[in-house]
């Protein structure tokens, strides 16, 4: 992935030079090449890029063009990944209506737009007006696309999510399942797309105190970021997180303690002393220092920014 970069830059520089700034072939390369940056956590160099796409659609397609509704998503996507819920619920509400609008209820981008409107109202603890929208989105994918599809997968995986996330474990852990069996038909068991789904299922076990099959799927996890995405990743950290909780869990914590640490460093780099998850993982690693008797190391975590 490293590697790429350099070309899609040239390829946006050669565009801008032959094509002009505001051509469509330009946002397209400014679009890959935030992508780019996305994939490795690079929020700020991301989002100028995502900001000219979508100005540029506006301008030459108009701003209730199905592209403008796919760039307004990319940008609010982005915020989101930040935790800036406020601003991304409007964009994700500006594209939703493009594509109905346009596209029609039953088209799989409606679906993709409502599922990503959910997944921000679900950040912000919205369940209620989630859930509608996620159980239409998931409808959409299974009747337009077909049960065994990778974006069912996807609408799976959200349902169960925000069931999760309320504690309705029962109906969550049938989705889970039922996805990652997708996902590995459709992409083999080393894919990145296979660590978030062994990383939600894990998830889903640890919440309920299930952690010997738990840990497992984290491990597995774990394995496939660092190789396919790097060791510096914000999701190579997510499951190096998930292994130090499951580890303090079952009270191993000289072994969680450098897996905190690891995905902390990791955290605080890629997305900022500020972010909400980095945040939540500081106090985690405190409540464990606290566990181990270290007290003052605890609280001089807990007063960083």
């Amino acid at each position: 992935m490293q590697e790429a970069g350099p070309y899609v830059q040239q390829a946006l520089m050669l565009r801008e030079q032959h094509l002009g700034r505001e051509h469509l072939e330009t946002a397209a390369s400014l679009d890959r090449l935030a992508r780019w940056w996305e994939l490795q956590g690079k929020y700020a160099e991301a989002e100028p890029l995502y900001q000219r796409t979508l100005a540029i659609c506006e301008q030459q397609l108009g701003a209730e063009h199905p592209d403008t509704a796919s760039s307004l998503g990319n940008l609010a996507g982005l915020y989101y990944a930040q935790g800036r819920y406020a601003e991304a619920e409007p964009l994700y509400r500006r594209a939703l209506a493009i594509c109905e609008q346009q596209l029609g209820a039953e088209h799989p981008d409606t679906a993709t737009s409502l599922n990503n409107l959910a997944v921000c109202y679900q950040g912000q603890g919205k369940y209620t007006e989630a859930e509608p929208l996620v159980k239409r989105a998931l409808a959409i994918r299974e009747q337009e696309l077909g049960p065994q599809h990778p974006d069912t997968a996807q609408g799976l995986n959200n349902l169960a999510e925000l069931y999760y996330t309320q504690g309705r474990y029962a109906e969550a852990e049938p989705l889970l399942t039922r996805a990652l069996a997708i996902d590995t038909q459709v992409y083999g068991s080393e894919h990145p797309i296979i660590a978030a789904d062994l990383n939600n299922l894990a998830g889903l076990y640890e919440s309920q105190g299930r952690y010997d099959e738990a840990e497992p799927l984290v491990k597995r996890a774990l394995a496939i970021r660092e190789q396919e995405l790097g060791a510096e990743h914000p999701d190579t950290a997510q499951s190096l997180w998930w292994l130090a909780v499951i580890s303090q869990r079952q009270q191993h914590y000289q072994e969680a303690e450098p897996l905190y640490q690891r995905a902390l460093l990791i955290h605080e780099q890629q997305l900022g002393r500020e972010h909400p998850r980095t945040q939540t993982l500081r106090q985690n690693y405190a409540t464990l220092l606290r566990t181990m008797g270290r007290d003052a190391e605890a609280e001089l975590l807990e007063v960083e920014p």
